[in-house]
């Protein structure tokens, strides 16, 4: 039960991540590829993340996030219930 709750915990960051990198960059009028040029990260990376795919670094993170204001810090779990 606790991998599930580690594992939709990761899938609910992830989707905020994504959501809001791809909603600042469009607010911005930026295209994916600028946006890695001015966050000096690949344009691959920008892909992945605006895909929601998981694996990626904090630190490269950041360097996005840092263009629009803001930086990962830690967030409260979502609790569920455990149904044993």
């Amino acid at each position: 039960m606790k991998k599930n709750l580690l594992k939709n915990n990761m899938a609910y960051s992830n989707n905020i991540i994504r959501e809001f990198i791809r909603s600042e960059r469009k607010k911005a009028g930026l295209t994916q590829k600028e946006l890695s040029l001015k966050a000096g990260v690949g344009l691959r990376f920008i892909r992945d993340i605006e895909q929601g795919k998981i694996s990626y670094r904090a630190d490269t993170v950041n360097k996005v996030l840092r263009l629009f204001g803001k930086t990962l810090g830690p967030v409260d779990l979502i609790r569920q219930e455990d149904n044993d």
